[in-house]
């Protein structure tokens, strides 16, 4: 850098779990690196920041900025805002900001559906009042009023421009490193990867998969959920009858729900090639179940699909706000009748 200051980074945590600082803090060590050649100007979840700390710089005075999270409330839309005006670079870290994640299936319902069950009607809630976000109410002689809550949850790209993405749910070791030294490489030559740059794999898991050698391309006669059986741990999960996502989704997670004998969920979402991962998966599968004959009555797909407890979680667990159809919609005539 000209001014041989160390770089800044902010790095934001949004709509969801924490993982993703965690996975932060797993690169143990290497963490020093960050250290050694920037200078962290934000992070409330680790430090004592405060959001009014984030507003005081000004517009690109933040070298990266790095945010973790769905977006579903006015605030984290306005730290997403806060973000993309102070920072020169804005990195999705996590699959909750790079597809919407787990939170993004909510999209199934609306503000009021996910206020019903949230506030109401869980045997847990002591709620007589029915506060929810947005509602206006006094506690202790003050007026406090929450964030706007949304009826559709969107990936941080979706909201504002975004120049990198590292998708999983969380991202790995590996994957955080890389980024390190993707900043190691600019503080030290000024350079960066192509605006768009996904730190992942270009390929399918599937074309990455220790077990792709045992595929066999035989046809799916029954779907067993993962508890159901026991998997063989060397032999493709399909072969199986066991739904893995890997024919559509992205590589480069190192394997790491295949190798304890688990399928892939798809946490690292879909290739550049792919338009919908969920519609992929879904004709992927489609086109091997069956006996092996060349045509399969409805009646028997239907019998060996009715394995299949939760299709949308299993096919769009991470993905459904950035898919082509990505929410329900109400029928406001059917409902007034």
């Amino acid at each position: 850098m000209e001014d041989k200051r160390k770089i800044r980074i902010c790095i934001n945590w949004a709509g969801a779990c924490g993982g993703c600082d965690v996975a932060i803090l797993d690169i143990e060590e290497k963490i020093f690196d960050i250290v050694e050649m920037a200078d962290i100007v934000y992070w409330p979840v680790a430090m004592d920041f405060k959001r009014e700390d984030l507003k005081a710089w000004g517009k690109n005075s933040i070298d990266i900025g790095i945010f973790n999270g769905v977006v579903r409330t006015s605030e984290q839309e306005e730290d997403a805002e806060i973000l993309r005006e102070k920072c020169k670079l804005l990195v999705s870290l996590g699959s909750c900001a790079c597809f919407g994640g787990i939170p993004g299936l909510a999209n199934t319902s609306d503000r009021e559906g996910v206020f019903e069950v949230c506030y109401k009607e869980t045997p847990s809630t002591d709620n007589p009042q029915y506060v929810t976000p947005k509602t206006e109410f006094e506690m202790d002689g003050y007026k406090l009023e929450l964030p706007e809550f949304y009826d559709t949850v969107k990936a941080l790209h979706q909201v504002v421009d975004v120049d990198y993405y590292i998708p999983g749910c969380p991202p790995t070791r590996e994957q955080i490193i890389d980024v390190v030294n993707i900043i190691k490489t600019f503080v030290e030559t000024g350079e960066l990867p192509p605006k768009g740059t996904v730190i992942a794999s270009e390929k399918a898991l599937c074309d990455e998969c220790d077990r792709a050698k045992t595929r066999e391309n035989k046809r799916i006669e029954k779907v067993y959920r993962p508890h159901q059986i026991v998997a063989d741990s060397e032999k493709c999960f399909l072969d199986q009858g066991i739904i893995c996502m890997g024919p559509a989704t992205r590589g480069g997670c190192g394997q790491k729900c295949i190798k304890v004998n688990m399928p892939c969920r798809g946490c690292f979402g879909p290739t550049k090639a792919m338009l919908d991962p969920g519609a992929e998966a879904m004709s992927a599968i489609g086109s091997i179940l069956g006996t092996g004959e060349d045509y399969v009555s409805v009646e028997k797909i239907v019998e060996i699909l009715k394995g299949l407890k939760d299709p949308l979680g299993t096919f769009y667990r991470f993905t459904l706000p950035v898919a082509i159809i990505n929410r329900a919609v109400k029928d406001e005539k059917k409902e007034e009748k």
